[in-house]
């Protein structure tokens, strides 16, 4: 059976919703290391239909020269849910929509292939709520935004496990976290 990891930047007060207050902070050689290590046993990338479109322009046309995550994001396998997006591979390479949420669908993928999940807040929630993630990331920034998408919205009741704390040199803390 494979793993679910997700990877998500948040601000101290939970914003996920498109992290451009992470510039300031910088991408420092221990935040690479800290995402290679969740990207590099995955098998397979899993994408909500809005972070796959927010993704594919920026990441399809960049080379390993302009970034070094480029190769991962452009050669894996990208599976997108949806059930309005008809023909990913047509938007980038690579990429395959498997249809809306459905769980058994996401069992079926993540039983012969570990999974790396980026943003795709809505997707996240359910995986949570459905026990299917096995590591959830959260990069927090220290800083609070104020508004925007959460990750867990008020309302929203979810019990996990702490699996481990990282300082990183730019101040942003990497929390790891499992079911409870």
């Amino acid at each position: 059976m494979g793993v679910i990891r997700v990877h998500e930047f948040t601000t101290v007060d939970g914003v996920v919703d498109a992290p451009m207050w992470t510039v300031d902070y910088g991408f420092p050689d221990d935040l690479a290391a800290s995402i290679g290590g969740i990207t590099a046993p995955a098998g397979g990338i899993l994408l909500g239909r809005t972070t796959f479109e927010m993704f594919a322009p920026a990441w399809s046309t960049r080379t390993a020269e302009d970034d070094e995550g480029a190769p991962f994001f452009n050669d894996t396998t990208k599976y997108v849910v949806s059930s309005t997006l008809t023909d990913a591979e047509s938007v980038w390479r690579n990429s395959t929509t498997v249809g809306g949420y459905d769980t058994e669908r996401i069992r079926e993928l993540k039983a012969d292939r570990d999974l790396y999940v980026s943003g795709s807040a809505t997707l996240v929630r359910a995986l949570v709520a459905d026990g299917l993630v096995d590591e959830l990331h959260l990069y927090v920034y220290p800083l609070s935004v104020g508004e925007g998408i959460r990750l867990f919205p008020e309302g929203t009741a979810q019990k996990l496990s702490l699996l481990g704390v990282e300082a990183l040199s730019n101040g942003v803390a990497h929390l790891t976290y499992g079911p409870a």
